[in-house]
C-alpha cells in the first residue's frame, strides 16, 4: 500500500518511517510527488490541524494519506505554546528562536514548576474514513539546550524517567517513549489490518 506521508519535516518523517516499517507498506513524501499542497493551519486543535493536513494530500493524490499535529504545552506559560509552538517566536518557523524564547519566559523558574508535555495526533485519511490517535509524552522544560539529535523543542524537553533530554535520546528510545511514537504505533496496527 502507498501512503503520503504530509510532512515536510525531514525529523518527522524520519520517525515515521521508522515507526511504521512494515512490508508492504511504501512511504511517499514531497521528494517523491512534486506540486506538493500547503494546506493552512485554521484547525484550533491538533486533531482538526492534523485533519486538514492528511485531507488536503489524500485529495491531491488520491492516496491514503497520514499527517500529525504536535504541540508542546508548558504548565507554568498556561499551556502555551500549544498548536503554535512551531511559529512560537515568530511565522518563520525557527526552532531556535522558539526555544530561545521560552527558555528567557522560563528564566529563574525552579525544575519543579517547569512541568511540560509534548503531545500529537496522528491522522490518516483513508476513502470515505479518517482515523485518529494521540500520544502525550510527560516531562520538563530544562534550563538550558542539551544534545544534537531530535529536532524543534527536543534540546530542552527532559521526558519523566530519564535524566536526558529529547535530544540527547536515541532514536529507537524516542520512537518507544515519544508523543509521536506512541501514536505511530497504534497507527501502525491499523494499517497491518487493511
Amino acid at each position: 500500500m502507498d501512503i503520503v506521508i504530509a510532512s515536510r519535516n525531514a525529523g518527522k518523517i524520519r520517525e515515521m518511517r521508522e515507526a511504521l516499517e512494515t512490508s508492504g507498506l511504501r512511504l511517499l513524501t514531497f521528494e517523491d510527488l512534486g506540486d506538493w499542497p500547503e494546506p493552512e493551519e485554521t484547525g484550533r486543535t491538533l486533531e482538526q490541524n492534523a485533519i486538514l493536513k492528511a485531507a488536503a494530500l489524500r485529495e491531491r493524490f488520491s492516496l491514503p494519506a497520514l499527517a500529525d499535529d504536535s504541540g508542546l504545552e508548558v504548565d507554568f506559560l498556561g499551556g502555551r505554546p500549544g498548536i503554535h509552538s512551531s511559529r512560537y517566536a515568530g511565522p518563520e518557523g525557527d526552532a531556535e528562536k522558539n526555544m530561545t524564547l521560552m527558555l528567557e519566559e522560563l528564566e529563574g523558574v525552579p525544575p519543579q514548576k517547569r512541568t511540560a508535555r509534548f503531545a500529537c495526533v496522528i491522522a490518516l485519511s483513508l476513502e470515505g474514513d479518517t482515523r485518529l490517535r494521540r500520544g502525550v509524552c510527560e516531562g520538563r522544560i530544562v534550563e538550558a539546550r542539551k544534545g544534537l539529535g531530535g529536532f524543534g523543542y527536543d534540546p530542552v524537553f527532559q521526558p519523566d524517567g530519564f535524566d536526558r533530554t529529547m535530544a540527547e535520546l536515541t532514536l529507537a528510545e524516542k520512537n518507544r517513549i515519544s508523543h509521536r511514537g506512541k501514536p505511530l504505533a497504534a497507527m501502525r496496527e491499523v494499517l497491518r489490518a487493511k
